[in-house]
């Protein structure tokens, strides 16, 4: 996808998310609604959800697409490295990426983008997955993280 085309549907789902999410302040809600509206408006996202902090672990809380790791293991794979250098990743080729967690191997990049508290503490992530090799770019960074800030 070019990158106007890129960002009149971000800008687009933006200000749809940013009017549905006034309905509820439940995390779990906005998180469940951003997930949907996400996988379904962006054509190369295979995988869109949430893993968030319980008890120490990073757990699958809400998410689109095929059956999800449930708990991922500690400090392995993109999703516990965002949260340990706490800023967004694009991963080109997953199967580049050391310690990479292949919950789907039809997944071939990713971007995976720090959730935030009011507090600016960071307990989840939102993990995108796409079946294309380097399906994602800064404008997908500079558009998730606003939609993130969202919820």
């Amino acid at each position: 996808m070019d990158t106007i085309k890129k960002e009149g549907r971000y800008s687009r789902i933006y200000k749809q998310l940013k009017g549905l999410l006034v309905a509820t302040d439940n995390t779990d809600a906005r998180m469940a609604t951003v997930a949907a509206v996400l996988h379904h408006k962006m054509d190369y996202f295979f995988w869109t959800g949430f893993y968030c902090f319980d008890q120490g672990e990073l757990v699958i809380r809400t998410y689109q697409g095929p059956v999800a790791c449930q708990v991922l293991n500690k400090d392995t794979g993109v999703c516990w490295a965002v949260i340990n250098r706490q800023k967004t990743i694009l991963v080109p080729n997953v199967h580049d990426f050391p310690g990479h967690i292949a919950c789907d191997t039809r997944s071939n990049s990713e971007i995976v983008v720090p959730v935030k508290n009011r507090d600016g503490e960071v307990f989840g992530v939102l993990d995108v997955d796409s079946r294309e090799l380097a399906a994602f770019d800064e404008t997908d960074a500079r558009w998730l993280e606003e939609i993130v800030g969202l919820i």
